[in-house]
């Protein structure tokens, strides 16, 4: 067993490693920033260290120092939670390279699954069905190029092959614009991951963005933690994520998850870990692996029981995975909003001082969030502040649940996106389930177009 952990992130998913770390007994390192001195986690952990000013760079990107801060705390293994560098494999490789456990995949696989072009490759080959494309980076030939578009059909996707967060991407619906959204992508890559590879892929007009849980642990065994829908997004960003996803059937599920456990084995894969795919027409199309803890990993939880961070960390220990396929049954419906402190209506950040904060409560509900009253949200990071999180016996239960849910939680001080999520509850769409990537920017360009009176 770990008997120190070092947490190498910030805010509610800090504090819920932290949680899972105290339930095995195991001892806690929280790093900060010097704006986070007043995170929760950093006052419940054993010892915390600063690792640097707000901006990340020069804190929670800065490998060295966090290296150096698990070194004079004595730490065993380093938990990169997700986002900044959880999914870096220098990062994980330089963790193991100075004596200490990674909690998370080997650094090769990770730069396997992190490079776009060589994972749908590793996919392709391990028999995972992928979105028709150029089977490899493009190159300077636009004619090259434009015999590819044709082949695939417009429209297409011009995608970055280090992106990732739905950044790095530009769709093409004629030839016209082939040559600039090439052009323009790659150096929007360029400057974003130091990667100006890019490649394309068959742009699925109404397609759902269904992901698929996976456990392994690099020593032949893996299981799948059926699927979650997660097709309410704003720019390419998800807002609201549930599973079961709707529509898909036991039969659908055991066919895609055996064929992601197929993968996990061929790769050598350790960890929790998510197949993201974008189906359509009762067809699955891999378009990338998260090598990390997902943000929406709680309506998991809820539905199968298993703790994915405790399991994690058991992983990390070389324990072989201790769950077998047959014990995964879900059960009910869970649905995650994620709360951000921004303008409902513009979408800009609202940083500031929560002078009030008062969590939702009752029969299935579960809040993972940072904030309590006189907490100051900075202006240097992402605007998540928290995930309100509901479990029912029915998709139709659980709805209600989140509805009361969002009606009871309050936070004053600043502004939240609590409003939208709560439209979104009533939704007849929504309600109805299925609903494709686009259908939530739709219905707010619907809504913005009718409260200025342009609407029909």
């Amino acid at each position: 067993m770990l008997d120190k952990v070092l947490i190498a992130n910030r805010g509610e998913i800090a504090l819920r490693v932290l949680r899972a770390c105290q339930t095995m007994g195991i001892k806690t390192v929280a790093i900060h920033s010097t704006v986070d001195r007043n995170l929760k986690h950093v006052g419940m952990a054993d010892e915390a260290v600063c690792i640097g000013p707000a901006p990340s760079a020069q804190s929670y990107l800065n490998i060295p120092a966090i290296i150096a801060a698990a070194e004079v705390t004595d730490a065993s293994a380093i938990h990169p939670g997700y986002g900044f560098l959880s999914e870096n494999a220098d990062f994980a490789e330089q963790v193991e390279q100075s004596g200490f456990v990674f909690v998370g995949p080997r650094a090769e696989t990770i730069r396997l699954m992190g490079d776009k072009v060589e994972a749908i490759k590793a996919m392709k080959a391990a028999g995972v069905p992928c979105v028709p494309g150029s089977d490899g980076p493009l190159d300077d030939d636009i004619a090259r190029s434009m015999r590819i578009a044709r082949e695939i059909g417009y429209p297409v996707l011009i995608k970055a092959a280090g992106g990732g967060g739905g950044r790095g991407m530009r769709d093409v619906h004629t030839e016209a614009h082939l040559g600039n959204a090439i052009a323009t992508t790659r150096a929007e890559a360029r400057a974003a991951f130091g990667n100006d590879q890019v490649y394309m892929e068959k742009f699925l007009e109404n397609p759902r963005h269904v992901e698929i849980q996976v456990l392994a642990d690099g020593q032949g065994n893996a299981i799948h933690l059926c699927e979650r829908d997660c097709s309410m997004q704003r720019r390419h960003q998800k807002v609201v994520e549930e599973a079961p996803a709707p529509g898909i059937t036991p039969e659908m599920r055991a066919e895609i998850g055996n064929v992601c456990v197929e993968a996990c084995l061929r790769i050598g894969y350790r960890g929790a870990g998510t197949f993201e795919f974008l189906f359509q027409d009762g067809r699955f199309y891999f378009i990338e692996m998260n090598t990390r803890i997902q943000v929406e990993h709680p309506v998991t939880e809820l539905i199968t029981g298993v703790d994915l961070v405790r399991e994690q960390l058991l992983i990390a220990t070389g324990q072989p995975l201790s769950i077998r396929q047959e014990d995964i049954v879900p059960r009910g419906h869970a649905i995650e909003c994620r709360i951000n402190a921004e303008d409902p209506d513009t979408f800009m950040p609202s940083p500031g001082t929560v002078k009030r904060f008062e969590a939702p409560g009752g029969p299935g509900v579960r809040i993972d969030t940072h904030l309590y009253d006189g907490y100051r949200i900075p202006p240097n990071y992402d605007s998540m502040i928290g995930k309100l999180i509901v479990h029912g016996a029915d998709r139709k239960t659980a709805i209600m649940r989140m509805r009361i849910a969002i009606s009871e939680t309050v936070i004053e001080g600043v502004k939240t996106n609590l409003p939208l999520q709560q439209r979104i509850m009533a939704d007849s769409g929504f309600k109805h389930g299925g609903r494709n990537i686009h259908y939530l920017e739709k219905r707010i360009r619907e809504q913005k177009e009718k409260a200025m009176g342009l609407g029909s």
